[in-house]
């Protein structure tokens, strides 16, 4: 066998073990999911082909659905800019070059890599009624509301747990700031341009590509919530805190009605590709690549 043949095939024999992986374990449950979309099926038995009821029932017939993606929505659009802005500016102050540095770093970080379930016990006492956040607003004469127990104020108190884990988004732009030239800043202030106006005409612009990557990666992740609201407030209170993901859960797992589960998944995943999408025909407006002007 000639050498250029010897390493075309070898090159597909590396590959096979991934391509396996991805073929039983992508490619055919997502087959399998949504065939049992179009099915009545709940554990017992054959599934049995329904069509399209699934999906007519939860846009006509289901409120409780509706009413998870309106509050996955209202997260997402209170979520993800105070995520994004948090860790930005926590990123330009870790950028700095002072002592200790590293320490800073690496406290801001740490909470991200808490697991998810020790970090919803944490805030389930952290928000209750006696809770720190409440004797912290106390202290300035503000009264603390009942953060898990009001419909007003259980979503909100889970915005505000999320922020808790603003360290990964943060340690993406403290990598994009790192990359950004010095000479720009050098330009811009040999013009005369101050702190803010440097801010605003070299570092966004340059940071456009980091801030895309993480718009799309915090909406993706918004409409995948799940641990804080089952373990904090089991998407109660009057289902106030109800996910999409949550609902599933319920409909899959308490209830066994898989097949209406895998249509929830669906639309899920539907909704979650156009979010996605309309970010990159968008992105073309306002994102700058430096490549872009050299070619």
């Amino acid at each position: 066998m000639r050498r250029t043949e010897w390493q075309r095939w070898s090159g597909i024999l590396f590959a096979v073990p991934w391509l396996l992986q991805f073929v039983f374990f992508i490619i055919i449950p997502f087959g399998g999911s949504f065939y049992l979309s179009l099915t009545d099926y709940r554990f017992r038995g054959a599934p049995r082909f329904i069509g399209l009821e699934n999906y007519l029932d939860l846009f006509t017939d289901d409120s409780v659905f509706i009413r998870s993606i309106v509050n996955t929505i209202y997260y997402t659009v209170v979520h993800v800019p105070g995520v994004m802005i948090i860790s930005f500016f926590i990123a330009i102050l870790l950028n700095q070059n002072v002592r200790g540095m590293a320490l800073f770093r690496t406290l801001f970080y740490l909470p991200s890599v808490t697991a998810g379930v020790a970090t919803a016990m944490l805030w389930l006492v952290i928000l209750q009624p006696n809770g720190l956040l409440n004797q912290g607003l106390g202290l300035v004469g503000i009264p603390g509301p009942r953060w898990l127990t009001s419909t007003a104020f259980a979503m909100p108190g889970l915005i505000i747990m999320s922020f808790w884990t603003v360290g990964t988004t943060m340690i993406l732009y403290l990598a994009g700031l790192q990359g950004i030239p010095q000479h720009l800043y050098e330009a811009a202030a040999i013009d005369g341009a101050g702190h803010v106006r440097r801010m605003w005409h070299v570092t966004v612009p340059m940071m456009t590509p980091t801030i895309f990557l993480t718009l799309v990666l915090n909406i993706i992740g918004s409409f995948q919530v799940f641990i804080a609201a089952l373990i904090v407030t089991s998407g109660g209170p009057a289902n106030s805190t109800l996910f999409v993901l949550l609902y599933l859960y319920r409909k899959a797992f308490l209830t066994f009605q898989m097949g209406y589960a895998s249509a929830i998944a669906w639309i899920l995943f539907v909704i979650i590709l156009i979010f996605t999408l309309m970010q990159f025909v968008i992105a073309r407006r306002w994102v700058y690549y430096e490549y872009e002007e050299a070619e």
